[in-house]
């Protein structure tokens, strides 16, 4: 039941240019697409995946349910839809996007919608999607941690949730970190750049080596051919004790992506 540790995001983009990210992606050799309802883009990624001519049990597809479908009535019908989109009969993961708090569904109704979901075949692994450590022991108690496949949140060298993640470590729950590179933000940081000239690779490259050595999913995205080519390397680099402590001192608490009413308090 494990997710890959490497994929393609699909954040931002729409129309043509989403087709293209995603055909390019699976041309350069990725496997796994994270695309989300809120994207409006699923219909897109549904299309450069049928283009690709790759087996759809090859892929691994993740989407995500919108604030507005969380109620047991909306929830599924919801995913039927995405899935119409997406070309394909199930999603090999679907996340709660948000946990919304005071959107007016308790978690332990959504989450056992997105259960249920999972039990009709619609969703092979199931999981979470910015959730604090207070919200994420919630969704264990309601469907189970062997449920939740992951905890997909924002991660970069200058957020890096570390309380967050060993409490995730201690659950046994991968995570998957997304906005790894603080939308290029630290694609200008000097300790990052020093490091990837020691090593003979890019910024961004280091900064997802980063990540994945101490064990999160990552899903950067790109238009450019030859940032989604460069960044594949990122799984070859291997950053030393060093580099991983220079990484860990620029820690500065900067989050991107932070939605009133749709966002928890943050650990």
């Amino acid at each position: 039941m494990t997710i890959p540790s490497f994929g393609v995001g699909t954040f931002r983009l729409a129309g043509q240019a989403a087709v293209d990210s995603v055909r390019t992606a699976l041309e350069l050799g990725y496997r796994a697409v994270d695309t989300a309802q809120a994207y409006g883009n699923e219909a897109e990624v549904g299309q450069a995946i049928a283009d690709s001519g790759i087996p759809r049990e090859d892929l691994f597809v993740t989407t995500k349910i919108w604030v507005d479908n969380y109620a047991a009535g909306k929830l599924v019908p919801s995913l039927r839809t995405s899935l119409e989109k997406l070309r394909s009969d199930y999603a090999d993961l679907v996340l709660i996007h948000w946990p919304a708090p005071g959107k007016g569904v308790a978690l332990p109704d959504y989450m056992a919608a997105l259960l249920e979901a999972k039990e009709r075949g619609l969703a092979r692994r199931i999981g979470i999607s910015n959730f604090n450590i207070a919200l994420t022991r919630q969704a264990i108690e309601a469907v189970g941690k062997d449920n939740i496949a992951t905890n997909q949140v924002e991660l970069s060298p200058y957020l890096q949730n570390t309380r967050l993640a060993a409490f995730m470590r201690e659950q046994g729950i991968p995570v998957t970190s997304y906005m790894t590179l603080a939308y290029g933000k630290v694609l200008q940081d000097p300790v990052l750049a020093r490091i990837a000239a020691k090593h003979g690779a890019g910024v961004a490259q280091v900064a997802l080596a980063w990540a994945l050595q101490l064990g999160y999913a990552v899903i950067p995205s790109s238009t450019r051919r030859e940032n989604l080519a460069a960044n594949l390397k990122a799984q070859a680099l291997r950053l030393d004790a060093d580099d991983m402590a220079a990484i860990a001192a620029l820690e500065r608490n900067s989050r991107e992506v932070d939605p009133a009413g749709l966002a928890p308090d943050w650990d």
